[in-house]
């Protein structure tokens, strides 16, 4: 059943993004790219625009809500009277006022036996941070604060909307080049120019490899920005939580992570703490790995 809903939720959300991006164009006038006399690379450029940055516009925007349907996140009340829901969320809070954030975070605890815990969230303000029961389970104190520091790290760095705009980016690049290549290369294979037969189904199949191709290339490039990110939010965990507390934590989760079948509760890949890449997959880690991450805060002069 929780297959189904998240199916159907999936299904949903973009059919609302798809209804959504196709008013924008409507309402900005924009005409169909393919025209008889070749391609309008105005029209071209501000249709895959739309849709590239759109589309993970309104992701973005739905992001929390999404996290916590997909994810059965149970968001922890203020008022809450169980004591580790309280320390989880004073340790949260403690956090967020150090990191100078505008809004406190909502805070979340879901249950899967994997050691996971993610931020989320549009803006500073509207955020969320939660934790896996895997994790609160094995983990000490300071372990735990060194995660929940990395996690807020992440949203005082705005690392959600950044990721967003580089996604977006590379979803528009993806889709125009795919587009003006598929074109050229169609119409180069046409003996003249009176035979058009099959001419547009040849154009949509090779734009759809270009764009698989093209996707691909691109989701290294995100994904390479996204390290980076990882190792920006340990530095700003370190300086919330201090350095040994986020280097504890990373040693236990070093310890945990092997060990624990993340097809159990399967996360959605970029709210993950950490992956497992081998071999040339490590180009489409999200992720670095956990011991260059250890190293690094290792050689942190002070913080």
């Amino acid at each position: 059943m929780t297959w189904f809903k998240r199916i159907g939720l999936f299904l949903a959300v973009n059919i609302l993004v798809m209804v959504t991006i196709s008013l924008i164009l409507n309402v900005l006038g924009v005409k169909p790219y393919l025209t008889p006399y070749g391609l309008d690379y105005q029209s071209l450029m501000i249709f895959c625009l739309v849709w590239g940055m759109g589309g993970a516009f309104i992701s973005l925007a739905l992001s929390r809500v999404m996290a916590k349907w997909m994810m059965g996140v149970q968001i922890i009340s203020p008022d809450t009277r169980d004591s580790d829901q309280r320390e989880l969320l004073q340790m949260v809070h403690v956090l967020a006022r150090a990191a100078h954030l505008p809004a406190m975070p909502q805070v979340g605890i879901y249950e899967s036996p994997e050691v996971n815990a993610f931020a989320t969230g549009p803006t500073k303000s509207r955020s969320l941070v939660a934790v896996s029961s895997g994790l609160l389970q094995r983990m000490k104190h300071a372990e735990v604060n060194g995660v929940l520091a990395h996690e807020v790290a992440h949203i005082a760095n705005g690392d959600m909307v950044t990721m967003t705009l580089i996604q977006g980016v590379v979803n528009a690049f993806v889709m125009f080049l795919a587009r003006v290549i598929a074109f050229a290369l169609t119409m180069a294979g046409r003996k003249d120019s009176e035979e058009s037969h099959g001419t547009p189904f040849t154009y949509y199949a090779v734009q759809m490899v270009l764009e698989i191709v093209f996707m691909i290339l691109g989701s290294m490039v995100v994904a390479k920005f996204s390290r980076y990110r990882e190792f920006r939010a340990d530095a700003g965990g370190a300086r919330l939580a201090g350095r040994e507390h986020m280097i504890q934590a990373l040693k236990s989760l070093k310890k945990t992570f092997e060990s624990v079948d993340p097809t159990a509760q399967p996360a959605i890949a970029a709210l993950k703490i950490s992956s497992r890449p081998g071999g040339i997959m490590k180009l489409f880690s999200t992720h670095p790995p956990l011991e260059e991450r250890i190293q690094r805060l290792a050689r942190m002069v002070s913080v």
